[in-house]
């Protein structure tokens, strides 16, 4: 049965789009009492299902009350499939051991594609009792008929078991595509965890350690009242902008409207000139130079440099806080180059010092998404030096 299910989930390849959520149980609700009023045609009397050879026999009451059974326990296949199949299966036999032969026979293929279909539980017990069942009726009929060739009755079960097939076969491609769009729903979740992990960890990380460490600094600085008003003013700058950032990303994860006039809700990008000074005065000698001025339409490539820059210099107030570090922005016509290099901090034997890698990791995706180049590793001079090259115009 695994190799049976496998070999139908292949043909999910080969089933159209439209078909792989076709269910055709909804429509069975409609058609049992149409197909129950069609079988009384005068007409169509007489020329339905014929198996076994057993004489045609005039329409009475008992006529209704057979056709019913074989017509409308077709509105249940969708919530009771097996009941469904059962229920038929007894009216169509009933319907040929009694000569009725009527266009209501049609019921039992359809009964048979619906449960194929839909059913979920003790489906090879389900075929395996219907199949057990077809044989004593065959029996009957070939008894008390005109004399059914055996190859007739082998014909008419494989033409069942191929509408019960093509019914599993339905049912696969439905399954298939409920698991793909559940799979596209759980990476879409992912994704989205990732980028709130990464923006988080890009904010958060950078003014925390800034005000961590001008903290620190305030503790040596009691002597000094005006330097110390100058560090817990830098804290106090630093925990505001650290708020507005967060509430910025907040923005973009409420799914509800901004008000009018609230402005803008993705957060601007921070000017990293600003981010210098601020990474400054937390004790950290920066020396910056910027070249060229950025395009009219730099895309994500302004912010995704910003933060190879705020996570550059984060690492560096962590890791190597009081050591030189240089940064170069180069804005060109097609790409933006972003260059932190950090000296080795004084005692490390020349041991470059990076972060913990979380946030590289990040780094490296949002380059590597608008199709640039990024690295991270020791520098020439032993200190530690993060590069990326980000092509600018690229999606917002």
């Amino acid at each position: 049965m695994t190799s049976l299910s496998n070999a139908l989930r292949l043909t999910y390849r080969w089933v159209p789009e439209t078909w792989r959520q076709f269910d055709v149980t909804p429509w069975y609700v409609p058609l049992a009492p149409i197909l129950l009023a069609t079988s009384f045609i005068p007409t169509l009397r007489n020329h339905g299902t014929q198996l076994g050879g057993m004489p045609d026999r005039p329409f009475d009451v008992l006529a209704v009350l057979v056709l019913a059974l074989e017509c409308l326990p077709l509105a249940l296949c969708r919530r009771w499939p097996a009941l469904c199949l059962a229920l038929v299966s007894a009216g169509f036999a009933a319907d040929q051991l009694l000569g009725y032969h009527s266009l209501a026979g049609t019921a039992l293929a359809l009964a048979l594609l619906g449960a194929g279909s839909r059913l979920e539980r003790h489906r090879g017990v389900t075929a395996l009792a219907l199949s057990a069942a077809y044989v004593p009726l065959a029996v009957v009929l070939a008894r008390l008929g005109t004399g059914e060739a055996v190859s007739g009755f082998v014909m008419f079960y494989l033409v069942l078991a191929l509408v019960w097939g093509v019914g599993t076969v339905m049912r696969a491609a439905r399954r298939a595509e409920a698991e793909r769009r559940e799979r596209l729903a759980e990476e879409t979740r992912t994704a989205e965890r990732t980028r709130i992990a990464r923006e988080l960890h890009d904010v958060v990380t950078h003014h925390v350690t800034a005000m961590v460490v001008q903290a620190e600094a305030a503790r040596y600085l009691t002597a000094a009242p005006e330097r110390l008003e100058q560090a817990l003013t830098a804290v106090s700058d630093t925990g505001r902008q650290a708020i507005g950032d967060l509430r910025h990303l907040l923005d973009l994860l409420d799914p509800d409207p901004a008000p009018e006039g609230a402005g803008a809700r993705t957060p601007p990008v921070g000017q990293v000139r600003t981010l210098v000074e601020q990474t400054r005065r937390a004790g950290q000698p920066v020396e910056f130079t910027e070249e060229g001025g950025p395009p009219a339409s730099a895309g994500s490539a302004e912010l995704v440099a910003y933060r190879v820059v705020q996570e550059a210099l984060t690492n560096a107030l962590k890791h190597a806080h009081g050591t030189p570090t240089s940064v170069l922005v180069r804005h060109g016509e097609k790409e933006i180059t972003v260059e932190v290099a950090t000296a080795a901090p004084p005692g490390t034997g020349g041991t470059p010092v990076g972060g913990s890698g979380r946030g590289l990791a990040g780094l490296r995706d949002r380059v590597a998404v608008l199709g640039g180049e990024f690295g991270a590793g020791a520098g020439p001079d032993g200190g530690f030096l993060v590069r990326a090259r980000i092509p600018a115009g690229g999606p917002a």
